[in-house]
């Protein structure tokens, strides 16, 4: 692991403490290992309980990128009873004496593996009858990795679809939405493939509000959206009119009747489905929390909720601790502002970046403008997954020291964050955060940590 947060002392030692204490805490093994116990034949999944001797077979599906590490914890915890399982990842991860079957698919935007892998999925699902045990596992990612276009829309279509959206700023709840009624697989899909089977779904969740619809694109839970949703989300963004016929098609027949709807609340096989969400962001919040308040800071959550445009959030925040630096002599000590969520970003430069590092140099450049005087701080924005947009890079970091730095290097904050090219400006000051893919993915992290000057 890499980054350019190590031996920096200060705020950047703290900081680097902080989020890897986050990440550590929704280390997906250890997060089922926590949510599931076995005593003898008998599984306990949070409050409820099921006896693994009432079941001729047990069967995993899991998928997303945390899908490696909780499927294998909870085989080891199945042991003896488990019958086979299948896990899909967005790359490669060791499987030495594994008894689940891996395959590799495409992330975040669906190619033919993708497709295949679906379908592997709905045959496992098939298999399971009504006297067995099918647990699923699922993580964010998993829309991406597992795609099973409707009869008539074309993978590349729905492919294209994606890209436009993600382009556009839609938020993942917006994507899924879409997806959704796209699909042969999601909005309760998967679950209706293996009914009459008992299925017990575990989710890490990479979505605002833990919302069980969205996760994944739901695909073993009951879906509240439509086909008439979709539409409007389409046509918010402009991209109705250059959606292809087929899409167009599609969702035009769903709203019609002609198409049956995702299923709905109420449908018959949710009566053998529960779903029991295992982590979240506020597990990695609490984690960071916890880690300040070791290292002294008083530590303070602001929302596991942000959701909208990296830099209208980052406006708000700038303008927040603007406002801070006018009382800072009367802080009684160092203070650590917690904050989760998603953002988005429009893309209209040519540069490279993502949501996370967009964040922190639009909040420099406000900070900059500010002229805050009186007040030391570090701003810091990461992807808990490790990715952060088309980079290698996991998000940023930036403090006093970062504007100096840009300075004598000859950069603009501004015209860089006007180009959306936040992943070349802070390569040049050095203030990217390298994790590598970290196996989990419950959103993103923010943290500000501040003092008196």
């Amino acid at each position: 692991m890499t980054d350019h947060t190590r031996g920096k002392g200060g705020f950047p030692e703290d900081a680097e403490a902080i989020w890897r204490a986050a990440l550590a805490a929704v280390d997906p093994w250890n997060l089922v290992r926590a949510g599931v116990d076995r005593r003898g034949d008998v599984i306990r999944v949070q409050d409820r309980e099921y006896d693994l001797s009432a079941y001729e077979r047990v069967f995993i599906i899991s998928f997303g990128k945390a899908g490696a590490a909780m499927g294998e914890a909870l085989a080891e915890i199945l042991d003896e009873r488990l019958t086979s399982g299948l896990v899909v990842v967005p790359w490669p991860v060791g499987q030495e004496a594994s008894r689940l079957e891996y395959l590799e698919a495409a992330h975040p935007v669906p190619d033919a593996r993708s497709v295949e892998a679906a379908r592997r999925v709905i045959e496992v699902a098939e298999r399971a009858g009504e006297k067995d045990l099918l647990f699923v596992c699922i993580s964010g990612g998993g829309s991406s990795l597992l795609t099973l276009p409707a009869e008539s829309v074309a993978l590349d279509k729905k492919r294209r679809l994606t890209e436009d959206l993600l382009r556009a700023g839609a938020t993942i709840n917006e994507l899924n939405v879409v997806r959704k009624h796209l699909s042969g697989i999601k909005g309760g899909q998967l679950a209706r493939a293996a009914y009459p089977a008992t299925v017990v779904t575990l989710a890490i969740s990479d979505v605002v509000g833990d919302d069980l619809g969205t996760i994944a694109s739901g695909p073993t839970h009951w879906d509240a959206s439509t086909f008439a949703d979709a539409r409007s989300i389409l046509e918010c963004y402009g991209l109705w009119d250059g959606a292809s016929a087929l899409v167009r098609a599609r969702i035009e027949d769903g709203q019609a009747g002609r198409v049956p709807e995702t299923l709905k609340e109420g449908d018959p096989v949710f009566g053998r489905v529960a779903t029991l969400v295992v982590g979240d962001n506020m597990t990695a919040l609490r984690a960071a929390k916890h880690e300040a308040e070791k290292r002294g800071f008083e530590a303070i959550f602001l929302s596991s909720s942000d959701s909208g445009e990296a830099r209208r959030t980052a406006a708000g925040y700038a303008a927040f601790v603007t406002e801070l630096a006018c009382s800072a002599s009367s802080l009684p000590r160092p203070l650590c502002l917690l904050a989760g969520g998603e953002l988005t970003v429009t893309v209209k430069g040519r540069g490279r970046g993502g949501r996370n590092t967009e964040f922190v140099l639009a909040a420099i450049v406000d900070l900059d403008k500010a002229g805050i005087s009186g007040l030391d701080w570090l701003i810091l924005s990461l992807g808990t997954d490790g990715i952060d947009g088309p980079t290698d890079a996991a998000g940023a970091w930036a403090d006093p020291k970062t504007i100096r730095t840009a300075r004598a290097l000859g950069l603009n904050p501004a015209d860089y964050l006007e180009d959306n090219d936040s992943y070349g400006f802070f390569k040049q000051t050095g203030n990217l955060i390298v994790t590598g893919p970290t196996g989990t993915n419950v959103m993103d992290l923010r943290l500000f940590l501040l003092r008196a000057a």
